[in-house]
Protein backbone atom coordinates (compact mmCIF):
# COMPACT_ATOMS: atom_id res chain seq x y z
CA UNK A 1 0.00 0.00 0.00
CA UNK A 2 0.99 3.76 -0.87
CA UNK A 3 0.27 6.87 1.29
CA UNK A 4 1.40 10.43 -0.54
CA UNK A 5 1.66 13.78 0.93
CA UNK A 6 1.58 16.53 -1.19
CA UNK A 7 1.79 20.45 -0.28
CA UNK A 8 1.69 24.55 -1.61
CA UNK A 9 -0.19 23.91 -4.86
CA UNK A 10 -1.46 27.06 -4.42
CA UNK A 11 -4.38 26.56 -6.73
CA UNK A 12 -5.64 29.62 -8.53
CA UNK A 13 -7.87 30.45 -11.29
CA UNK A 14 -5.13 31.79 -12.76
CA UNK A 15 -2.98 29.00 -12.92
CA UNK A 16 -4.84 26.73 -14.72
CA UNK A 17 -2.23 24.23 -15.40
CA UNK A 18 -1.41 23.97 -12.07
CA UNK A 19 -4.96 23.12 -11.75
CA UNK A 20 -4.90 20.36 -14.93
CA UNK A 21 -1.75 18.84 -13.34
CA UNK A 22 -3.03 18.13 -9.93
CA UNK A 23 -6.30 16.62 -11.55
CA UNK A 24 -4.36 14.85 -13.62
CA UNK A 25 -2.11 13.93 -10.49
CA UNK A 26 -5.63 12.19 -8.63
CA UNK A 27 -6.84 10.05 -12.21
CA UNK A 28 -3.08 9.16 -12.32
CA UNK A 29 -1.26 8.51 -8.83
CA UNK A 30 -3.57 9.35 -6.01
CA UNK A 31 -6.13 6.80 -7.16
CA UNK A 32 -3.47 3.97 -6.74
CA UNK A 33 -3.11 5.11 -3.02
CA UNK A 34 -4.47 4.22 -0.01
CA UNK A 35 -4.32 7.67 1.63
CA UNK A 36 -3.97 11.25 0.18
CA UNK A 37 -2.34 14.30 2.31
CA UNK A 38 -2.24 17.82 1.73
CA UNK A 39 0.07 20.01 3.78
CA UNK A 40 -1.42 23.50 3.39
CA UNK A 41 -1.41 26.40 1.00
CA UNK A 42 -3.87 24.05 -1.07
CA UNK A 43 -5.34 26.97 -2.52
CA UNK A 44 -3.13 30.30 -3.22
CA UNK A 45 -5.95 32.14 -0.96
CA UNK A 46 -9.13 31.21 0.99
CA UNK A 47 -11.84 33.65 2.24
CA UNK A 48 -14.32 31.50 3.45
CA UNK A 49 -16.45 28.38 2.22
CA UNK A 50 -19.21 30.76 0.81
CA UNK A 51 -16.81 31.91 -1.85
CA UNK A 52 -19.20 30.41 -5.32
CA UNK A 53 -15.25 30.57 -7.10
CA UNK A 54 -15.92 27.63 -9.78
CA UNK A 55 -12.31 26.30 -9.18
CA UNK A 56 -13.39 25.27 -5.52
CA UNK A 57 -16.36 23.28 -6.79
CA UNK A 58 -14.51 21.37 -9.26
CA UNK A 59 -11.80 20.66 -7.34
CA UNK A 60 -14.29 19.79 -4.35
CA UNK A 61 -15.91 17.08 -7.03
CA UNK A 62 -12.47 15.60 -8.36
CA UNK A 63 -11.83 15.04 -4.33
CA UNK A 64 -15.00 13.40 -3.19
CA UNK A 65 -14.35 11.17 -6.35
CA UNK A 66 -11.25 9.88 -5.15
CA UNK A 67 -12.65 9.59 -2.23
CA UNK A 68 -15.39 7.55 -3.61
CA UNK A 69 -13.10 5.20 -4.98
CA UNK A 70 -11.50 4.18 -2.01
CA UNK A 71 -9.19 6.52 -1.25
CA UNK A 72 -8.84 8.56 2.51
CA UNK A 73 -8.01 12.26 1.63
CA UNK A 74 -6.90 14.57 4.58
CA UNK A 75 -6.20 18.02 5.10
CA UNK A 76 -4.63 20.21 7.67
CA UNK A 77 -4.28 23.82 7.20
CA UNK A 78 -0.99 26.49 5.40
CA UNK A 79 -0.94 30.17 5.87
CA UNK A 80 -2.86 30.58 2.54
CA UNK A 81 -6.03 28.38 3.23
CA UNK A 82 -6.54 28.68 7.11
CA UNK A 83 -10.09 29.44 6.82
CA UNK A 84 -11.24 25.96 4.50
CA UNK A 85 -13.85 24.68 6.89
CA UNK A 86 -16.51 22.14 7.26
CA UNK A 87 -18.79 23.31 4.34
CA UNK A 88 -15.87 22.59 2.05
CA UNK A 89 -14.45 19.12 3.72
CA UNK A 90 -18.13 18.28 3.78
CA UNK A 91 -18.61 19.01 0.05
CA UNK A 92 -14.76 17.38 -0.97
CA UNK A 93 -14.77 14.48 1.57
CA UNK A 94 -11.65 15.21 3.13
CA UNK A 95 -10.98 14.79 6.93
CA UNK A 96 -9.52 18.36 8.40
CA UNK A 97 -6.54 17.77 10.60
CA UNK A 98 -4.90 19.76 13.49
CA UNK A 99 -1.95 22.04 12.21
CA UNK A 100 0.29 19.19 13.77
CA UNK A 101 -0.36 15.15 13.61
CA UNK A 102 1.31 11.99 14.05
CA UNK A 103 1.12 9.31 11.60
CA UNK A 104 1.91 5.56 11.82
CA UNK A 105 2.25 4.58 8.45
CA UNK A 106 3.43 0.93 8.18
CA UNK A 107 6.33 0.78 10.28
CA UNK A 108 7.03 4.52 10.10
CA UNK A 109 6.06 7.20 12.53
CA UNK A 110 5.81 10.51 10.99
CA UNK A 111 4.89 13.82 12.30
CA UNK A 112 3.11 15.85 9.71
CA UNK A 113 2.92 19.76 9.55
CA UNK A 114 2.02 22.62 7.29
CA UNK A 115 5.84 24.51 8.15
CA UNK A 116 5.35 27.50 9.04
CA UNK A 117 5.70 27.37 12.80
CA UNK A 118 9.52 26.50 11.76
CA UNK A 119 10.24 29.91 10.63
CA UNK A 120 10.10 31.41 13.77
CA UNK A 121 13.47 33.84 12.77
CA UNK A 122 10.65 35.74 10.50
CA UNK A 123 8.93 38.16 13.86
CA UNK A 124 6.66 39.94 11.14
CA UNK A 125 5.32 36.63 10.07
CA UNK A 126 5.18 34.89 13.15
CA UNK A 127 3.29 37.97 14.45
CA UNK A 128 0.91 37.68 11.29
CA UNK A 129 0.34 34.30 11.76
CA UNK A 130 -1.03 34.86 15.79
CA UNK A 131 -3.46 37.33 14.61
CA UNK A 132 -4.89 35.77 11.56
CA UNK A 133 -5.10 32.44 13.97
CA UNK A 134 -7.33 34.10 16.36
CA UNK A 135 -10.64 32.42 16.81
CA UNK A 136 -12.45 35.87 16.97
CA UNK A 137 -10.87 37.71 14.32
CA UNK A 138 -11.57 35.05 12.33
CA UNK A 139 -15.09 34.72 12.93
CA UNK A 140 -15.23 38.63 12.10
CA UNK A 141 -13.37 38.80 9.04
CA UNK A 142 -16.17 36.02 8.01
CA UNK A 143 -18.91 37.97 8.75
CA UNK A 144 -18.00 40.84 6.14
CA UNK A 145 -19.75 41.19 2.80
CA UNK A 146 -17.50 38.67 0.05
CA UNK A 147 -16.64 41.79 -2.21
CA UNK A 148 -14.55 43.00 0.71
CA UNK A 149 -12.90 40.16 2.29
CA UNK A 150 -11.98 39.10 -1.54
CA UNK A 151 -10.28 43.19 -1.24
CA UNK A 152 -8.69 42.49 1.85
CA UNK A 153 -7.35 39.17 0.33
CA UNK A 154 -5.55 40.74 -2.97
CA UNK A 155 -4.13 43.40 -0.34
CA UNK A 156 -2.57 40.75 2.10
CA UNK A 157 -0.93 38.96 -1.20
CA UNK A 158 0.35 42.38 -2.28
CA UNK A 159 1.93 42.86 0.90
CA UNK A 160 3.42 39.73 1.58
CA UNK A 161 5.07 39.32 -1.76
CA UNK A 162 6.55 42.86 -1.39
CA UNK A 163 7.76 42.37 2.50
CA UNK A 164 9.27 39.12 1.22
CA UNK A 165 11.75 40.41 -1.24
CA UNK A 166 13.64 41.85 1.71
CA UNK A 167 13.71 39.38 3.59
CA UNK A 168 16.67 37.30 3.60
CA UNK A 169 16.49 33.37 2.71
CA UNK A 170 17.52 32.18 5.97
CA UNK A 171 14.66 34.27 7.63
CA UNK A 172 12.39 32.84 5.81
CA UNK A 173 13.78 29.02 6.50
CA UNK A 174 13.34 26.86 9.03
CA UNK A 175 15.22 27.76 12.38
CA UNK A 176 17.50 24.76 12.70
CA UNK A 177 16.92 24.40 16.62
CA UNK A 178 13.06 24.71 16.56
CA UNK A 179 13.06 21.75 13.87
CA UNK A 180 15.16 19.66 17.15
CA UNK A 181 12.66 20.76 18.75
CA UNK A 182 10.04 19.49 17.21
CA UNK A 183 11.40 16.70 17.03
CA UNK A 184 11.88 16.15 20.65
CA UNK A 185 8.32 17.09 21.21
CA UNK A 186 6.92 14.32 19.44
CA UNK A 187 9.54 12.10 19.29
CA UNK A 188 9.48 10.83 15.87
CA UNK A 189 12.37 9.94 12.97
CA UNK A 190 10.33 11.65 10.36
CA UNK A 191 8.60 14.91 9.89
CA UNK A 192 7.19 16.18 6.17
CA UNK A 193 6.21 19.49 5.63
CA UNK A 194 5.96 22.32 2.87
CA UNK A 195 5.46 26.22 3.40
CA UNK A 196 9.17 26.87 2.14
CA UNK A 197 9.15 25.93 -1.26
CA UNK A 198 12.95 23.89 -0.58
CA UNK A 199 12.88 20.84 -1.40
CA UNK A 200 14.58 18.17 0.29
CA UNK A 201 14.78 15.44 2.40
CA UNK A 202 17.43 16.79 5.66
CA UNK A 203 19.05 14.67 8.01
CA UNK A 204 19.27 15.92 11.69
CA UNK A 205 21.02 14.94 14.36
CA UNK A 206 19.87 14.59 17.99
CA UNK A 207 21.28 13.08 20.88
CA UNK A 208 23.96 10.42 18.15
CA UNK A 209 20.43 9.33 16.49
CA UNK A 210 19.30 10.31 12.82
CA UNK A 211 15.68 12.22 11.84
CA UNK A 212 14.85 12.95 8.83
CA UNK A 213 12.86 16.39 7.57
CA UNK A 214 11.64 15.73 4.34
CA UNK A 215 10.05 19.10 2.51
CA UNK A 216 7.76 19.62 -0.18
CA UNK A 217 8.17 22.10 -3.36
CA UNK A 218 5.49 24.02 -4.44
CA UNK A 219 4.09 23.02 -7.67
CA UNK A 220 5.17 26.26 -9.83
CA UNK A 221 6.00 24.16 -12.55
CA UNK A 222 6.02 20.75 -11.50
CA UNK A 223 4.75 18.50 -8.96
CA UNK A 224 6.02 17.23 -5.86
CA UNK A 225 5.38 14.41 -3.28
CA UNK A 226 6.11 12.29 -0.61
CA UNK A 227 5.32 8.52 -1.04
CA UNK A 228 5.06 6.44 1.68
CA UNK A 229 5.00 2.18 1.31
CA UNK A 230 6.08 0.02 3.56
CA UNK A 231 9.66 -0.68 2.74
CA UNK A 232 10.64 3.21 1.77
CA UNK A 233 9.51 6.88 2.29
CA UNK A 234 11.00 8.90 -1.53
CA UNK A 235 10.40 12.27 -2.74
CA UNK A 236 9.33 12.37 -6.04
CA UNK A 237 8.87 15.20 -8.65
CA UNK A 238 7.05 14.84 -11.82
CA UNK A 239 5.75 16.98 -14.77
CA UNK A 240 2.17 18.42 -14.95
Amino acid sequence: MTTLFIADLHLSEHEPAITAGFLRFLKEQAIYAKALYILGDFFDFWVGDDDPNPLHHQVAQALMTLKQSGVACYFLHGNRDFLIGSRFAKESGITILPQENILEIYQHSILILHGDTLCIDDDAYQRYRKKVHNKFIQRLFLMLPLFIRLRIADKMRAKSQHANQYKSEMIMDVNSQAVIDTFKQFKTKWMIHGHTHRPAIHTVDIDGETHYRGVLGAWHTEGSMFKVTEDNIEFIQFPF
